[in-house]
C-alpha cells in the first residue's frame, strides 16, 4: 500500500505504463457532486423535456472526438457516446422528474446511479463500465446546469496530470505531446487509464494513496517502478522516455524460434477491427456480453449469429476463442430472472448459470457455430468461471454436441489453477483470466483503488499459480494462454512465456509492443526472467529482478 511520505518527497503506487517523465502538475477537477433535489420544477413535463437534448449534445461532442481518434481511443469514445444517448437512461431520468418532481439534473444523477450500482455489483468486466456511467452522468448534468463539462483542462504546455481518477473518454482524448505522465489516486492495473496510457506511450502510475493531499508544483513519475516524487518546479521538463515505437514482423515468436501467439481481446466489431489492424494473429478472448446487455429478452439465435459474425469477420482463416456468456444473478440481464445474492462476485455467474439454464448456453453455442461457418474464422469456445474438472467436462460435452471442435475453459479461480492438470485432461485448452484470478487470490476487488496494489499482475503469488498452469500444459501437451491485462505488459509477457504459456491475448494497443518484446529475447532468457520473478518477495522486486536481466 502506498503512503504519503511528504518529508521524503515521494509516494508510490501501481506502475501501469512504462517510462519516466517529470514536469509541472496540472490537477484534474473533482467530479461533480450530487445536484440538489429541490426546488421542485413548476412544470415537470417541460423540465423532463430538457434531458434528452442535453444527452444528445453530450453524445455529439463525444462522437466528434471519436472521429479524430484512432484504435482503442476511438472505440472508447464511440462507446461512451452511445451510453450518453442511451434511451433507457434518458427515459428513467424523465420518469423521475414527472413522478417525483425532481429537477432534471438530480433525476439524471439518480437514474445513472441505479445503472452504476448494478454494474458495480456485477464485478469483473461489467464493473469496469461504472466509470463510464459516472462520466456521462456528470457531462449531462453539467449541460443541464450550464456548467463547463468535467474533464481534463486545456493544457498550456507539457504537464503531469494528477487526478482522483480519469474517465475513459478523458483518457482517450489526451494529447501525448502535452501529457508527460498520468498519476491517479484511484484506479487499478485493468482500468482504462492504464490501457490507454500504454497505447499512447505515456508513463502512468495509479492507486497512489494520498496523492491528492500531496502538495507539489512538479512531479517526477516512474511508470516502471510506480514511484512518484517531488521535482524542482524550475528544472527543465523531462519528456517521457519509453523506448520508442515497437518494430515487429507480425509473428509471435522468440528470437530463437519458440512460438508464442500474440492475440487480441475484443468485445465488439470495432474492437475486432482494431485488433486486426494492430496485427493480432487472432483473438484470444471474444467477450460476447455485448449481445445481451441491453436485451429485455434473450437474443434469438439469428440475432446472435449476425452479431458474432460481424466480430469474427476480420479474422477469416485465423483462430478466435469465443467466451460464452459471462453473466449471472448479479448482472442486469432481465431475461435471467436473477435472485438477490449477498455476495454476487461469489454467486451464480459465468458457467454456473448454464447448470440451471442449459438451454441458454445451447442456443448461444448454436449461434457461435453458425457464425463460425459464416465468417470462416477458426473458432474455439471457452467457458468462464470454471472451478472443477467435472464442470469443464460438462461444458466440453455440450460444445462438441453443438458441432464445435475445440472446447476450453478460463482459469480465473484459484481452485482451477490448482486442478489445472485434471481440467486440461477434460478440455482442449485453457486461458488464464489474470484480472479475476488475482482478485480471487488476494480477496481484493479489482475496481477498488485502496487494494489495487494487491491486484498487481507482477505479484509473485499470482505468478506461482500461473506457473502451475504452465507446467500442467507442458505435461499434457495442450495450449495454455493468458487473456488478462497481464499479457499487455511487454516485460511481463516475457515472464509469462518463460512460465510455459503458449499464447498471450491483449487489447489492440499492446499487440505490437508485446510481439516486439518477445522477438528480442530467447526462450532461455524468458525462463530465466520467470525464475527471477517467481523468487521475488513482492511485485516491485519482481520487476527489478526482470529488468536487471
Amino acid at each position: 500500500m502506498s503512503q504519503v511520505t511528504q518529508e521524503q518527497g515521494s509516494l508510490s503506487g501501481v506502475a501501469v505504463s512504462p517510462g519516466r517523465a517529470s514536469g509541472p502538475v496540472v490537477r484534474v477537477a473533482e467530479p461533480l457532486g450530487a445536484p440538489p433535489s429541490t426546488p421542485a420544477p413548476p412544470d415537470p413535463a417541460a423540465e423532463a423535456a430538457r434531458i434528452e437534448p442535453a444527452a444528445q449534445l453530450v453524445a455529439a461532442r463525444l462522437e466528434k472526438q471519436a472521429v479524430t481518434a484512432t484504435g482503442e481511443a476511438a472505440t472508447i469514445l464511440q462507446t461512451t457516446a452511445a451510453m450518453a444517448a442511451d434511451p433507457t437512461l434518458v427515459s428513467q431520468a424523465e420518469n423521475l422528474v414527472k413522478t417525483e418532481r425532481l429537477p432534471a439534473a438530480r433525476a439524471v444523477h439518480q437514474a445513472a446511479e441505479g445503472f452504476a450500482e448494478m454494474l458495480a455489483a456485477a464485478g469483473g468486466y461489467m464493473a469496469e463500465r461504472v466509470r463510464d456511467i459516472h462520466d456521462i452522468r456528470d457531462r449531462i448534468i453539467a449541460e443541464l446546469l450550464g456548467l463547463a463539462p468535467p474533464g481534463v483542462p486545456e493544457l498550456a504546455g507539457p504537464s503531469v496530470l494528477v487526478a482522483r481518477d480519469l474517465a475513459p473518454a478523458d483518457t482517450a482524448g489526451l494529447d501525448p505531446a502535452k501529457v508527460l505522465a498520468l498519476v491517479t489516486e484511484e484506479g487499478g492495473p485493468t482500468s482504462h487509464t492504464a490501457i490507454l496510457a500504454r497505447a499512447l506511450g505515456i508513463p502512468a502510475v495509479v492507486a497512489v494513496r494520498g496523492l491528492l493531499a500531496f502538495d507539489a508544483e512538479a512531479l517526477v513519475v516512474d511508470g516502471d517502478t510506480g514511484e512518484v516524487g517531488l521535482a524542482d518546479a524550475s528544472a527543465p521538463v523531462l519528456a517521457a522516455t519509453t523506448g520508442g515505437p515497437a518494430e515487429w514482423n507480425g509473428t509471435g515468436v522468440t528470437a530463437d524460434g519458440h512460438r508464442v501467439k500474440v492475440l487480441g481481446n475484443v468485445g465488439s466489431a470495432a474492437d475486432a477491427q482494431a485488433a486486426a489492424d494492430a496485427g493480432a494473429e487472432g483473438v484470444g478472448l471474444f467477450r460476447t456480453e455485448f449481445c445481451y446487455l441491453d436485451a429485455s429478452t434473450e437474443p434469438t439465435v439469428e440475432a446472435q449469429r449476425a452479431a458474432y459474425t460481424a466480430v469474427l469477420a476480420p479474422f477469416k482463416g485465423k483462430p478466435v476463442i469465443v467466451r460464452t456468456l459471462d453473466a449471472g444473478a448479479d448482472k442486469p440481464l432481465a431475461f435471467l430472472s436473477p435472485d438477490t445474492e449477498p455476495n454476487p462476485a461469489l454467486g451464480v455467474r459465468g458457467l454456473r448459470i448454464a447448470f440451471d439454464r442449459p438451454e441458454i448456453l445451447d442456443r448461444q453455442l448454436e449461434a457461435i457455430a453458425l457464425a463460425a461457418r459464416d465468417s470462416g474464422a477458426e473458432v474455439s469456445v471457452m467457458a468462464p468461471m470454471v472451478a472443477t474438472a467435472a464442470e469443464a467436462a460438462w461444458f466440453a460435452e455440450r460444445v462438441h454436441a453443438a458441432g464445435i471442435a475445440r472446447a476450453g475453459v478460463m482459469i480465473e479461480i484459484p481452485a482451477a489453477a490448482l486442478a489445472a492438470r485434471e481440467i486440461l485432461d477434460a478440455v482442449d485448452f485453457v486461458s488464464i483470466g489474470t484480472n479475476d484470478l488475482a482478485q480471487y487470490t488476494f480477496a481484493a476487488d479489482r475496481q477498488l483503488g485502496a487494494v489495487a496494489a494487491l491486484n498487481d499482475p507482477w505479484q509473485p503469488a499470482l505468478l506461482r499459480l500461473i506457473a502451475l498452469i504452465g507446467k500442467a500444459a507442458a505435461e499434457t501437451g495442450k495450449p495454455a494462454g493468458v487473456c488478462g491485462e497481464a499479457a499487455a505488459d511487454p516485460h511481463l509477457a516475457r515472464v509469462l512465456a518463460g512460465l510455459g504459456l503458449t499464447s498471450l491475448s491483449m487489447n489492440a494497443a499492446a499487440v505490437r509492443a508485446v510481439g516486439a518484446s518477445l522477438a528480442a529475447v530467447t526462450l532461455e532468457e524468458c525462463e530465466e526472467a520467470a525464475a527471477a520473478a517467481l523468487a521475488a518477495a513482492d511485485p516491485a522486486k519482481a520487476r527489478q529482478a526482470v529488468k536487471a536481466r
